[in-house]
């Protein structure tokens, strides 16, 4: 078995889940009698965006809000999956070292890949028929493509039997998603399997390390969908592996400013380094774009750990003001943001939000505010009235505007 998280779910939504995806499997498979359910949670960053592909801290939770597989196992390598979304079509491919792809931007790549790294690091050869059950809503930068890299990933672990290190499966799943073409960090993943309920994760790499920081009663975290898909492919695909081809060329051209052999990494680069060394070493060896985006991985990764403190301290006001500086950060030296994320920023702090950033890769999503629980209610009803009510023709739902519970990692139920 996969030791990867706790074997029971507590979550009040996991009762109805379990239930729609035993009823849809009975009618696509039979009954799924020794069959599982896996859960992989969602996640919204705190802080420390577009800083884990560049080996520097992140600071997320998990969410309520998941992807849930119900599934039993076949007797070949035949992975046959349904998706309760009527808009994702089903899937059926062979499990191998080397799987071709769906078209770019389809859900099903994400499930060929955990397939594809799990056969080529451990073996894996079992398939499964499975349905799957998003939470996540889709492309809202709150992580539904790597939960579904775990909850496929894990499935596949279970009815391999295969013993599995949680550590090195975050690894593997967040090497994963370069079968999709983007080149992203391991944050994901690393949330989606290590959080504790209750708790942020200040996480850092190479090696990785998780450090769960209890989240202070009272603080309240509101998220608010900007109904722009957030997707990773296509255009917008480009542009985040754009940016992380910038910051390689800023941290190689930064670090020729340097006497004696250039560092390799960001951290090797900031170690025993001020902020103020260097922002001043940028100003003197990059020009713009990239002096822009090395000022906002430096000062980010600053904001971080300021973060972790600002919580320690049960500091809400402090946390706020480095949300707001990630935010400007993001919108204007990372250009990362867009009008309808700025907007519900700015209509979230007028409600009295200590804080209120973009979270996740930008582009569309998601924002996270920081509210106290007297005040929770004022944020939500500012943001469905001067966002949602002329864009939606009824209230948002819970999926487009709530307050987002600390939660588990991944969990495992037998059927």
């Amino acid at each position: 078995m996969a030791e990867y998280g706790p074997h029971n779910r507590t979550d009040p939504a996991s009762t109805d889940v379990s239930t729609r995806l035993t009823e849809t499997f009975h009618q696509h498979f039979g009954s799924p009698d020794a069959g599982i359910l896996i859960h992989a949670p969602g996640r919204v960053n705190l802080i420390g965006e577009h800083t884990d592909y560049n080996g520097l801290p992140v600071f997320p939770m998990a969410i309520r809000h998941g992807i849930s597989v119900v599934s039993r196992a076949r007797s070949d390598s035949i992975i046959r999956l349904i998706n309760t979304d009527p808009d994702f079509e089903p899937l059926e491919f062979e499990i191998s070292g080397v799987i071709p792809p769906y078209p770019t931007g389809h859900w099903g790549n994400y499930v060929k890949a955990a397939a594809q790294v799990l056969h080529r690091e451990h073996g894996i050869t079992r398939g499964f028929d499975g349905v799957l059950h998003g939470e996540v809503p889709a492309a809202a930068g709150l992580s539904s493509s790597s939960a579904v890299v775990v909850a496929s990933g894990l499935t596949l672990l279970e009815h391999g039997e295969t013993p599995a290190d949680r550590m090195q499966l975050m690894d593997d799943f967040a090497g994963a998603e370069a079968y999709v073409g983007t080149r992203g960090g391991g944050m994901d993943q690393a949330i989606s399997l290590g959080a504790k309920p209750g708790s942020a994760c200040r996480i850092d790499f190479a090696p990785l390390r998780l450090r769960h920081v209890a989240i202070p009663d009272g603080w309240t975290f509101v998220v608010a969908s900007s109904l722009v898909p957030a997707e990773k492919s296509g255009a917008r695909q480009a542009v985040y592996n754009q940016r992380t081809e910038e910051c390689r060329r800023a941290l190689k051209l930064a670090g020729r400013g340097l006497v004696g052999i250039p560092p390799g990494t960001y951290p090797e680069l900031m170690k025993g380094r001020s902020v103020e060394e260097l922002l001043a070493l940028a100003e003197r060896s990059l020009a713009d774009p990239l002096v822009r985006r090395f000022r906002h991985v430096v000062t980010e990764t600053d904001r971080v750990s300021q973060a972790v403190e600002a919580m320690y301290q049960d500091t809400p006001s402090w946390f706020g003001r480095l949300m707001v500086g990630s935010h400007e950060s993001l919108r204007d030296d990372y250009e990362v943001s867009c009008p309808e994320l700025d907007e519900l920023v700015d209509i979230s702090m007028a409600a009295g939000a200590f804080g209120a950033r973009l979270t996740g890769a930008g582009f569309g999503g998601c924002i996270v505010a920081l509210t106290s629980a007297d005040s929770a209610a004022a944020v939500l009803s500012a943001l469905a009235d001067s966002y949602y009510a002329s864009r939606l023709d009824q209230a948002p739902s819970g999926q487009e505007l709530f307050i987002a519970a600390p939660s588990g990692g991944a969990s495992r139920t037998t059927l």
